[in-house]
């Protein structure tokens, strides 16, 4: 295996494709802030906004001087954690005035930045075992722009068939597109995560050196700090490669397997390396969430099931008898290294129904790996491949069972063609989400502007009481905690959402109220449509509560005092 050299003319293309994608992933948001108007802002988000959400106020932690992870989504106190550091690095970038605006541009340059490396990473790790420069770009474009079948199934009007929706259009760890759409920490953790599988297989057959596993450590302790788990997913795709070879030599007679037994040993070498050396980032994040009660109580109610496993064969179903002829060819050719895309895809479904709480993320990556052995398939029908010798004979074989070499581009554009309308209805949904603005991509400018006095009116960390519409939004504007607004970062939602729901009920009496603020510690109350769709109660006529802001379907009151010791645990 070669490292790919900056002259590379399928280097060059590869660059030049991950700009164009990402410059055409960007329209949809520079649409969002064109169609901004005299009574809209726009959130910087047409996907996954309630996330999005999240990750500004996490940079704006950081441009108020945090440095570890205390989310603005609970009351409950927290010890702070390393955890989403990239945006709270990134968060020091920005200052007042404009922070908002700031903090939003900052998060699409790193998107288009880590999206870039994504797409180049994929490249590489497909270069190791796609020598044919064109089916290497069709790898990328699959494994980049790629998905299931599920537009069918939303074409029929099934889009929640088995009662979920089809994995391309909700899990960016099934795919590709929805990280490069929206979610750059992830597509940075892809990037790592290829380029330090390809670090650990590069010239390992050459070349002895354990420098290959010490390369892959580093890459691997670095996305850590991106997202811990996916080095967990590394470790196990490793091992598992280690392992079938491992299982190989032995069944093998022995003159064969002292011949090869080296390059075995060596895989085992460097992947004891990477893995000890990207270890501490790992074990810090383990330790941390057993230990922390937050991080306890955080975990326990962030969950991420697979859907039932009829979705992971719409997803995948179409690539499957091509991958299995590309695993067939690819064992051929590289008996050694083959072997990790293959026990890779092997591992899907017992990584995707793990005994896992976060389950679903757990396939992450393995997307490329079964479209590199797609890929592989292909070759089959790509006249001038494999021509002499025995693995000749097998294509030959295969063509004549199939049909003339004359329909070879039909059968290769095949997967391409199948594989793309999902990310276009994704793009063209996106487009027309931003086209006219509203709830929850668009704030109300009313809104905003109550965001941004209680941002220069309340001290830092200061909590709020709102619906969970509106606290969702409001940490992204300004530095205060709310009780609810994120599904997993939220801590006792499920508690607290029907009592917060109950404040603005009238039915509620003011001792339930003024209880629900003591002992939470609310100093600020949020009054505006989402607060007055839960209930007709008036906060003004409240004794214990004063107006410091109102301006048009807007009001904001401090509570009076505080007296009740906080309750948490």
């Amino acid at each position: 295996m070669t490292r790919i050299k900056p002259s590379d003319s399928g280097l060059r293309w590869a660059t030049g494709f991950a700009v164009m994608v990402m410059m055409v992933t960007s329209l949809p948001y520079l649409l969002g802030f064109a169609n901004e108007g005299a009574g809209w802002r726009f959130t910087g988000f047409v996907i996954g906004v309630e996330d999005g959400n999240s990750y500004i106020a996490k940079m704006l932690a950081g441009s108020a001087g945090d440095w570890l992870f205390y989310t603005p989504y609970t009351a409950y106190p927290q010890n702070g954690a390393i955890a989403f550091l990239p945006y709270i690095l990134l968060g020091k970038l920005a200052s007042p005035p404009g922070l908002h605006l700031q903090l939003v541009v900052l998060y699409h340059l790193f998107r288009f930045a880590a999206g870039i490396l994504a797409i180049l990473a994929t490249y590489d790790f497909l270069s190791l075992f796609i020598q044919d420069l064109e089916l290497r770009r069709l790898g990328l474009i699959l494994a980049t722009l790629g998905g299931g079948l599920g537009w069918i199934l939303v074409l029929a009007g099934k889009p929640y068939w088995l009662g979920s929706l089809p994995l391309e259009f909700y899990s960016p760890e099934s795919f590709g597109f929805l990280a490069l759409f929206g979610l750059p920490h992830l597509a940075m953790a892809r990037a790592l995560l290829l380029w330090g599988l390809a670090s650990y297989l590069r010239n390992a057959e050459a070349n002895q050196s354990t420098m290959g596993g010490i390369r892959a450590g580093v890459l691997f302790l670095l996305l850590g700090f991106f997202q811990p788990l996916t080095v967990v997913i590394a470790w196990v795709v490793l091992t598992a490669h280690s392992g079938i070879l491992a299982l190989q030599q032995i069944s093998r007679e022995r003159a064969i397997r002292s011949h090869s037994w080296k390059s075995c040993t060596l895989y085992a070498r460097r992947g004891i390396a990477s893995i000890l050396i990207s270890a501490p980032i790992v074990a810090y994040t383990f330790i941390k969430f057993s230990s922390d009660p937050f991080l306890q109580n955080w975990t326990a109610q962030n969950l991420i099931i697979s859907p039932p496993p009829g979705h992971y064969l719409a997803a995948y179903g179409l690539l499957v008898p091509f991958a299995m002829m590309g695993a067939y060819q690819l064992l051929i050719q590289k008996p050694f290294s083959g072997w990790l895309p293959v026990a890779w895809v092997l591992l899907i479904p017992f990584l995707a129904y793990a005994p896992y709480n976060l389950q679903r993320r757990l396939p992450e990556g393995a997307w490329v790996a079964l479209v590199l052995l797609t890929i592989k398939g292909l070759e089959v029908w790509k006249p001038g491949n494999y021509e002499e010798g025995e693995k000749g004979k097998f294509a030959g074989k295969i063509r004549r069972s199939i049909g003339k070499a004359s329909g070879s581009r039909k059968i290769i554009g095949l997967p391409l063609v199948l594989a793309l309308p999902s990310t276009l209805i994704l793009f063209v949904g996106g487009l027309q989400a931003v086209k006219h603005p509203g709830l929850p991509i668009f704030r109300p400018m009313e809104e905003v502007d109550a965001f941004q006095f209680l941002a220069n009116y309340c001290e830092d960390d200061d909590i709020v009481l709102a619906s969970f519409e509106t606290g969702n939004a409001l940490p992204a504007w300004t530095p205060v905690r709310v009780l609810i607004g994120h599904g997993p970062e939220s801590i006792a939602l499920e508690e607290l959402r029907p009592q917060v729901k109950a404040f603005f009920d009238t039915s509620t009496t003011e001792s339930e109220r003024s209880s629900l603020l003591e002992r939470l510690n609310v100093r600020f109350v949020f009054w505006g449509p989402n607060e007055k769709a839960l209930g007709d109660w008036n906060p003004a006529k409240a004794g214990y509560l004063e107006p410091v802001y109102e301006q048009g379907e807007y009001m904001i009151f401090e509570v009076a005092e505080l007296t009740m010791p906080f309750q948490i645990y």
